[in-house]
């Protein structure tokens, strides 16, 4: 079983830093098509992980309240979007590609936004690792070790570029490679720690397990649907996001069904 635990929480942060070290292999920064193809694929992974992992395990934990199943994932996933909203609001950050920064005023030096940025991204998905896993250790018939690794593993799937897309840029603003992988790789630590508190905590988390999924899925969808579909959907040639999450939303699904 910890096998499973560790495995889990390893693979999304193994996705970053192998992606943070594509700055090491590639001389341009990436263009703006590929961009938007790899912001589509992570927002298709997300979507797909919100539901398949997350909220149709959580009704399913809430089975025994009949028609309102429904009301403990519907709960947890306002809080979970109220939650985000909060943390976008209270974080100064500085998405991809924008000129002015978002939350409230700060000195902070452009490369330092744009990595508060890609953090705030990554609470949801460390998140929602941790609480699948917490699940699965507290013995949750909803939740298998192959529903586990899925999620995991799409995660970490999604998270390669995302490490690329971070590192490749930060180095192109003039950071050395060395410095920007290694800051490629720090933006991604968020995930296995809020996992491992997540899994310290699975004893506790049990009665309040199909809050805890739906908040993760709705800080997930709150991402997608306010950072990563904007991106890939500005400027021209936008079909090229929405094919490339139709491939990750696919991928995940797949993913979830076959090992789940």
């Amino acid at each position: 079983m910890w096998g499973h635990i560790v495995e889990g929480i390893a693979l999304p942060f193994v996705g970053t830093a192998l992606g943070s070290a594509c700055v090491f292999f590639m001389k341009k920064e990436l263009g703006r098509s590929v961009q938007h193809a790899l912001t589509g694929f992570a927002a298709g992974v997300m979507a797909a992980a919100s539901i398949w992992s997350l909220l149709i395990p959580a009704m399913q934990l809430s089975a025994g309240k009949g028609k309102l199943a429904f009301a403990p994932a519907a709960v947890g996933f306002w809080l979970g979007i109220l939650f985000l909203l909060f943390l976008d609001r209270v974080i100064p950050h500085l998405h991809m590609h924008a000129d002015k920064a978002e939350g409230p005023r700060s000195r902070a030096q452009k490369t330092t936004m744009m990595l508060l940025a890609v953090t705030l991204h990554n609470i949801p998905e460390g998140m929602a690792v941790g609480v699948v896993l917490a699940g699965l250790l507290s013995g949750s018939a909803e939740i298998s070790a192959g529903g586990a690794l899925a999620l995991s593993l799409g995660i970490a799937i999604q998270n390669f570029p995302e490490g690329a897309i971070i590192s490749m840029p930060l180095h192109a603003e003039g950071k050395s490679k060395w410095r920007s992988f290694v800051d490629g790789v720090l933006s991604g630590a968020v995930e296995p720690a809020g996992a491992v508190l997540t899994v310290l905590f699975a004893g506790l988390l049990v009665p309040v397990m199909p809050y805890l999924l739906s908040f993760a899925a709705g800080a997930m969808l709150y991402v997608v649907v306010e950072e990563l579909i904007p991106e890939m959907s500005e400027g021209e040639h936008s079909n090229i996001g929405v094919v490339s999450f139709s491939f990750g939303f696919t991928l995940m699904m797949a993913l979830d069904v076959a090992l789940g």
